[in-house]
């Protein structure tokens, strides 16, 4: 037998960085309940009675740990902290029911199942190493509520810090999962796995999805049979396969039911210039309980078991705030960007709102697409013009004939204008829509006209048409 030393590096994945960005991807009012959650199960925090302070003053981090200065209480050394951290400490529900107390308490809607829950159930079933199962974790919190990944399987690796086979291994694991097709990166991928699952890898469905899937609206049965070289009732029985696939493979499954809407940031403008703040007034304020220092002192009459409980219980508050604070940077710093950015938009509405893409804001404030896509998705801000979610003012431009970027929701929020002004016995056709759209100097398809109207819900002109 040998004995030696071997030295080997090792990525791990660390819980705080998994923390941190579930935090970041929580609404408020989730956020929130998960804060007072960890208020009743961590006897490490404490929350701070509140305080009521001048408005002018800035928000203090009443979140941040404990100065070394600060002094103990000393009733805190009378108390039983062994018997304290027992099973009494746990947060109990009041179990007396009083008729008459029904309806004083608002009817909460019954909590339906996410998609993220949904995919999560699912990966509890497997076998995973914990570092697989924090990996699936963030993939899934990666997928939109239509089953698509807001990233590639790059950045997902460069932002774990991770070699990018491990992420692809779990994330292959994943895209086993119902809905099926769910966790592919676009399109072409999740029709390929939906048809894989059906046992069509081998056919000629899977072959021109493959292959033609950015020309299948452009290219007619027949061009495919020629191009491919095979019979016309082939391809037409490919093509009819390929139509019963879901190109959305969680839409309608997931919807949430109507909740109320409170914005995570709130952008007030002050003189000539806009202040960004977090909207946490709700929030509990939290604390380390000062008391631990005695717990952990040499020669303190706590059993070892009770000592490591202490320990982790202290980490895992420490962990917590943390990732409050980094979350409450994150999102101004992003938030702020936008403000500069679309400065016009919150100076004279939503008409004068410019194309702007999340890779501008990530290099702008030098984080990840992935990050900025966490803080924009279900998350609102409270501005000037109303309150909007924060993905709304990311949208890619069509150029005018002048050589400048127009929004898209500009030139939809035009078109439903000149439909609004239209003579209702004679509504103009797409094609006199783009002529409109041309004569403006706004340079588009005429297709992409059809396109927007019918993502703005407005029928066909024949359908407008009324007798006066």
């Amino acid at each position: 037998m040998k004995l030696g030393l071997q030295l080997r590096l090792k990525q791990t994945l660390a819980p705080q960085l998994i923390q941190s960005l579930k935090m970041l991807q929580m609404p408020i009012l989730k956020l929130e309940q998960t804060l007072r959650h960890e208020l009743s199960v961590n006897p490490m925090l404490e929350e701070l009675e509140p305080v009521e302070v001048p408005e002018t003053s800035e928000r203090d981090d009443e979140s941040s740990l404990p100065q070394e200065d600060n002094k103990i209480d000393p009733k805190l050394d009378k108390i039983d902290w062994e018997n304290y951290l027992g099973d009494d400490h746990e947060f109990r529900y009041r179990t007396n029911y009083n008729k008459e107390d029904e309806d004083t308490f608002e009817r909460v809607p019954v909590m339906e199942k996410s998609l993220y829950d949904h995919l999560l159930e699912q990966m509890s079933y497997l076998k995973l190493s914990d570092e697989e199962h924090l990996i699936g974790e963030y993939i899934i919190g990666n997928i939109s509520p239509k089953g698509y990944l807001v990233c590639t399987s790059q950045e997902m690796a460069d932002e774990l810090k991770l070699p990018l086979e491990k992420v692809e291994k779990v994330l292959k694991i994943i895209q086993t999962f119902d809905p099926s097709g769910v966790g592919a990166h676009d399109l072409r991928e999740s029709l390929m796995i939906q048809l894989e699952e059906k046992g069509y890898k081998d056919s000629l469905a899977y072959q021109i999805v493959d292959q033609y899937i950015n020309v299948l609206d452009k290219k007619s049965i027949l061009q495919i049979s020629r191009s491919m070289g095979v019979p016309f009732e082939k391809a037409q029985q490919a093509m009819d396969l390929i139509k019963t696939l879901s190109p959305t493979p969680a839409y309608g499954r997931f919807e949430s039911s109507a909740i109320p809407i409170v914005p995570d940031l709130i952008v007030d403008h002050l003189g000539e210039e806009y202040l960004v703040y977090h909207n946490d007034k709700n929030f509990p304020k939290l604390r380390i309980n000062p008391g631990y220092r005695q717990l952990l002192k040499p020669g303190s009459k706590i059993t070892k078991d009770t000592r490591k409980y202490v320990r982790e219980k202290l980490e895992q508050a420490r962990w917590l705030l943390n990732s409050i604070n980094q979350r409450r940077t994150t999102m101004i710093r992003v938030m702020e960007a936008i403000v500069e950015e679309q400065k016009d938009f919150f100076e004279k509405g939503p008409a004068f709102l410019k194309p702007l893409i999340m890779e501008d804001i990530a290099q702008k404030v030098n984080m990840n697409v992935a990050t900025i896509s966490r803080v924009s998705n279900g998350k609102y801000v409270q501005t000037p013009q109303g309150v909007y979610e924060i993905k709304y003012f990311f949208n890619s431009g069509i150029a005018s004939e002048e050589g400048e970027d127009i929004s898209k929701r500009h030139v939809k929020s035009r078109i439903e204008e000149i439909i609004k002004a239209e003579d209702a016995e004679h509504p103009l056709s797409d094609q006199e829509i783009f002529q409109k759209l041309q004569d403006e100097k706004i340079m588009l398809a005429r297709r992409t006209v059809t396109k927007y109207r019918e993502e703005l819900k407005i029928p066909p002109a024949r359908f407008r048409k009324r007798m006066v």
